[in-house]
């Protein structure tokens, strides 16, 4: 009998042990890739703690945190500034993008 066991170096099991949730300092726009550009696709609201999946440079944006131009990916398709969200860092808490 063989067990499903998922090797550590495999891309799930990093995300897995990558993820963690953060607060959302201010309520905030979702957008479908890094800059303000991009589409919206949802909204955020003040509070909501959020998983960053990985994070990539993108648009620069001032927001409640300060000055950065790192976006952090919330879900498929979906990023916030990091200005936005609350993770005590001004550079990568995730995995790059």
């Amino acid at each position: 009998m063989s067990e499903n066991v998922i090797a550590p170096e495999s891309a799930e099991a990093i995300e897995a042990v990558a993820a963690k949730t953060y607060a959302i300092a201010a309520d905030v726009n979702v957008r479908s890739g890094p800059g303000t550009s991009y589409s919206k696709v949802g909204r955020v609201s003040a509070g909501t703690r959020v998983t960053i999946h990985c994070q990539k440079p993108g648009e620069k944006v001032t927001g409640p945190t300060g000055t950065s131009k790192l976006w952090d990916r919330i879900g498929s398709g979906r990023y916030v500034s990091d200005t936005y969200v609350r993770t005590g860092s001004d550079g990568y808490v995730a995995p790059r993008c």
